[in-house]
């Protein structure tokens, strides 16, 4: 067994790779350049919603009240009649990073502090580097993936952009085990 308190340099350390990698997978024009495509007809849409003023949140068109109401001729015709959509709506105004970025680091390290939790319960003082890569990078792999699959399994996402995003976390799970392999205490 390792204690957390010798492992909080490989935290930090992954942390930090895995924070500039995500930055560049999403910077440059790689994979994710087609995730969330435009409307053909942007400004017809943005005009009919506006009025609205939807507040920020999650929602769904056409929403059944419960299943009952899931059941009736009327919910099935407005699900034919369409669209049908599953909506996030978020705040007007410019984009900033900040708060999300913030976010994301945190996350990150929440991430790398289970990898640690795990590896070090698991791996005592000195063990090699591959058997760290594994428990590490395991952990650190289904922290960053596994979840995702489920917005693609009862949310109907792309599995194209579910697929993406388990590779952007397979690359930060390999960034996480490689460091822990590599500052694991001897």
């Amino acid at each position: 067994m390792t204690p957390l308190t010798a492992l909080w340099l490989p935290i930090l350390i992954s942390a930090v790779f895995v924070f500039i990698a995500s930055s560049i997978i999403h910077m440059a024009p790689l994979w994710h350049e087609s995730d969330y495509p435009g409307l053909s007809q942007e400004d017809v849409v943005a005009d009919a919603l506006r009025p609205l003023n939807i507040p920020p949140g999650d929602y769904m068109l056409p929403r059944a009240k419960d299943m009952a109401e899931m059941k009736s001729a009327e919910y099935t015709e407005r699900m034919k009649k369409g669209p049908v959509l599953l909506v996030t709506v978020i705040p007007n105004g410019p984009v900033t990073m900040g708060k999300q970025l913030t976010l994301w680091f945190v996350y990150i390290l929440v991430v790398s502090y289970f990898a640690a939790y795990v590896a070090g319960r698991a791996l005592g003082p000195g063990t090699e580097y591959l058997e760290v890569f594994r428990f590490a990078g395991t952990t650190a792999f289904i922290a960053y993936t596994v979840a995702l699959w489920q917005i693609s399994i009862w949310y109907r996402r792309a599995w194209s952009q579910t697929l993406k995003e388990t590779f952007d976390g397979l690359i930060y799970a390999l960034l996480t085990a490689g460091v822990f392999g590599w500052l694991w205490p001897s």
